[in-house]
């Protein structure tokens, strides 16, 4: 995956949180829908995990295309 796809996949990930999130507009979410948030949320951290590395060896002269989509239980463990 490409940079400009990795954005995409971002935007439609951010299209489909905002999607959720108007769904329910004042109800409170139910399990599924709180399943999929999550999910969503996971998704997200992964792309950007991955575009931050694509970045980070670009900027030290390293091939992109080395830079690997993270397990969920690995990005979902950084320190913020």
């Amino acid at each position: 995956m490409d940079e400009i796809e990795i954005v995409r996949r971002i935007g439609e990930l951010v299209d489909d949180e905002h999607a959720l999130g108007r769904t329910h507009s004042g109800a409170p979410p139910s399990d599924e829908e709180v399943a999929n948030l999550r999910s969503i949320e996971v998704a997200l951290d992964q792309c950007w995990d991955l575009l931050r590395q694509r970045r980070a060896r670009r900027d030290a002269g390293q091939n992109l295309d080395d830079a690997q989509l993270r397990p969920a239980r690995i990005v979902e463990g950084y320190q913020q």
